[in-house]
């Protein structure tokens, strides 16, 4: 696991606390995968409601607050597979 990811799933786990109802999937080529879902967030490659897949420095722009999520999705730089009401809650989380 790389040290993106384990970073990631810190700050995804300070956030999220619970505020998802479902599974969700980060997808970061070269880094790894993140689940998010009740028992909060691990790395982790398992089945997921949603799945949303970015670069490196996109989900690093994100997680910094620094890119929207809703705003990477319509630039193309963020891609969501599955529950798009989830990926609406996951990135009222995140913004």
């Amino acid at each position: 696991m790389s040290d993106m990811i384990d970073k990631a799933v810190t700050a995804l786990g300070e956030r999220i606390d619970g505020k998802i109802d479902g599974t969700a999937k980060f997808v970061i080529p070269g880094e790894g995968t993140i689940m998010i879902d009740g028992a909060g967030v691990r790395a982790g490659d398992d089945e997921a409601d949603v799945v949303l897949t970015a670069d490196a420095d996109t989900f690093r722009s994100i997680l910094d607050g620094d890119l929207n999520p809703t705003a990477a999705f319509m630039m193309g730089k963020l891609t969501v597979e599955g529950d798009m009401g989830m990926a609406m809650q996951l990135g009222s989380v995140l913004s």
